[in-house]
């Protein structure tokens, strides 16, 4: 394999690990914390005129039923609002866990599974225990079904594609590749939650308690699979396919490869 596309050595992964478990604990920390933060300011009711001005700076003055921009804007907002759909999210979390399963990696698999759906389940307690209603300055640019605080597109895409995008940067040795990967989880994530304000179905503060919300419950499920990493399957080295030396030697030395991870 050449030096561009090397895989990442163990002690490459080891250190990458450790970075991103000092990383996962800041972001639990400052998660939580901000969370926690802005959840007190809006029960007491003082993030309501900022979060009143903030939305009604995205409509078009004199007419609250419309959002700023051309059309074309607001139906670029609803597709960025569907990456945080219960749709989309599940399909890619089945795609997902369809794929570490039909490559043996049945641990890392449940690991996922348990990340994601806790994520859900963290969600709409939360929902339920604020019940804070939805905005009603604005006309809704989308169907809402649940209370508004915190935002659970915004917390799920936040536990889905940091989770997923820490996943992925294990498996690349240059730090360009990786960064990319992070970012784009970001990136995404943040699309989501500014979808949610402009098309009026949340209030700002309940974008930024989903972002922290999820980036902290990614960041927590990271920590606990890394305390049972070994039992989970899940140590970078095991998110790899590895070649079979038998493969090897029956192909004349080029490398084959097989199904890496632990198999229950």
């Amino acid at each position: 394999m050449s030096q561009k596309h090397r895989l990442p050595s163990d002690a490459d992964r080891h250190r990458l690990l450790q970075r991103f478990t000092w990383i996962a604990a800041v972001v639990l920390l400052l998660g939580g914390i901000g969370f926690l933060g802005i959840a007190d300011e809006v029960m007491e009711g003082d993030t309501l005129q900022l979060d009143q001005r903030i939305l009604m700076a995205m409509r078009v003055p004199g007419d609250p039923g419309r959002p700023i921009g051309p059309a074309w804007v607001e139906e670029v907002f609803r597709d960025f609002t569907g990456l945080g759909g219960v749709g989309v999210l599940g399909l890619l979390t089945v795609a997902t866990l369809a794929y570490l399963w039909l490559m043996g990696m049945h641990r890392a698999a449940v690991y996922l599974l348990a990340a994601i759906g806790g994520g859900l389940l963290v969600s709409l307690a939360l929902k339920a225990g604020f019940h804070r209603p939805r905005p009603d300055l604005v006309s809704h640019g989308s169907v809402i079904y649940t209370s508004s605080f915190p935002s659970g597109h915004s917390m799920l895409s936040a536990t889905v594609y940091l989770t997923g995008g820490a996943m992925l940067a294990l498996l690349h040795s240059r730090r360009a590749v990786r960064v990319f990967i992070l970012v784009c989880a970001v990136l995404a994530t943040v699309l989501v939650g500014i979808s949610r304000v402009y098309l009026g179905v949340h209030w700002p503060t309940d974008v930024l308690a989903g972002w922290a919300g999820g980036a902290a419950w990614a960041a927590l499920c990271w920590l606990v699979a890394q305390r049972f990493r070994k039992r989970a399957g899940f140590d970078g080295k095991t998110l790899v396919a590895q070649p079979d030396p038998r493969e090897s030697a029956g192909n004349g030395g080029q490398p084959g490869v097989r199904n890496a991870g632990s198999s229950d």
